[in-house]
């Protein structure tokens, strides 16, 4: 695997090395050894898997209040996404700031989120299917967002959505996530 820092201190961009044959390929996506030498400590508790039918569906932008943090390892098995982290640490020089990848099923690359961020994605193709690996149970009573076109972020969505959900569109601006 090789680890590329993500542009936000924390998020790592992972590219797995697949061994191909006329089979296809083969390629781990998680080793506890080489997440621990880049400074990784990340205990998988829970997989979850998202399928979704149309392009331009907008998932997020999600995560849990503490003290249930999550860190995600975020991967595109079918099809492609425009996955997107926002820092929400309070103490961060890059607080409220954003960054986005491509993520798909031929590129090879996951998307390694530390505690304290926001995520989403937008689908940019049909269907897509989607693993997440958490390192926390979820918890509908921390479970919380921030809405995806909330202008003081100012995320440049690669398509205007075409499927969201009614509770990711009445998600809190940032302004009143400030208060």
């Amino acid at each position: 695997m090789n680890f590329i820092p993500g542009k936000l201190s924390g998020v790592w961009l992972i590219e797995f090395s697949p061994a191909t044959d006329i089979r296809g390929f083969f390629s781990r996506i998680y080793c506890q050894e080489e997440f621990k030498a880049h400074g990784l400590d990340m205990v998988v508790v829970q997989t979850a898997i998202s399928f979704n039918r149309k392009r331009g569906t907008l998932r997020g932008l999600h995560f849990q209040r503490p003290p249930f943090w999550e860190k995600k390892l975020v991967c595109c098995l079918q099809g492609s996404i425009f996955d997107v982290v926002v820092d929400l640490r309070e103490t961060s020089p890059t607080r409220w700031q954003w960054w986005a990848v491509e993520l798909s099923a031929w590129n090879h690359r996951m998307l390694y989120i530390p505690e304290g961020f926001a995520h989403g994605y937008q689908t940019l193709s049909e269907p897509t299917t989607i693993l997440y690996h958490l390192s926390e149970c979820y918890r509908p009573e921390a479970a919380a967002g921030l809405r995806w076109n909330d202008p003081a972020l100012k995320i440049s969505w690669p398509l205007e959505p075409t499927v969201i959900s009614e509770r990711d569109q009445k998600h809190r601006l940032i302004h009143r996530e400030k208060s």
